[in-house]
């Protein structure tokens, strides 16, 4: 597990450069353009379970899916932002990525920390400190266990067929 720090204002054309928008379309396309602008290492060595820890108004820009898409495809285990743009948050919801606002864990962090995130539970350990963030609602809770929104609308509508 690494856990990848950036700062402010992360735009959506740093995190998926706007000139792919019509020609990358699935996540095989996606994930070598993934965070170029910002990172160029980022795509090459990023894993399954990595954090990435942001500053304020993450995915601000454009309402473009492929940033969310390529997080969640490249096995993001959470972003930790101090706080995240509107439309941003929409998207990765329906991707079922899951992210966290907690300014102070943010903060705290420090090159070579560990990270445990319990989300269920509301709580992120760093290092040696537990922080608090807002529960996370139900619904977005059950939309990141399915795998995002389609996944979660299709098993509720099978719930539905079968009379639960």
């Amino acid at each position: 597990m690494s856990v990848w720090k950036y700062g402010d204002d992360i735009n959506t054309d740093m995190l998926f450069p706007g000139k792919y928008t019509y020609t990358c379309a699935t996540t095989d396309e996606i994930l070598p353009h993934l965070m170029e602008d910002l990172d160029p290492e980022f795509a090459k060595n990023v894993h399954a379970g990595d954090f990435l820890f942001v500053g304020k108004n993450f995915g601000c820009g454009s309402s473009r899916e492929q940033p969310a898409l390529g997080l969640k495809a490249v096995g993001i285990a959470a972003v930790v932002a101090k706080s995240f743009s509107r439309i941003f948050y929409r998207a990765a919801t329906n991707q079922g990525l899951l992210l966290v606002e907690c300014p102070k864990a943010v903060d705290a962090y420090q090159e070579g920390d560990t990270v445990e995130l319990e989300a269920e539970r509301g709580t992120i350990r760093v290092g040696d400190r537990t922080f608090s963030f807002p529960e996370l609602p139900e619904r977005i809770l059950a939309i990141r266990n399915a795998g995002g929104l389609l996944p979660y609308t299709f098993k509720l509508l099978e719930a539905r067929s079968a009379g639960e």
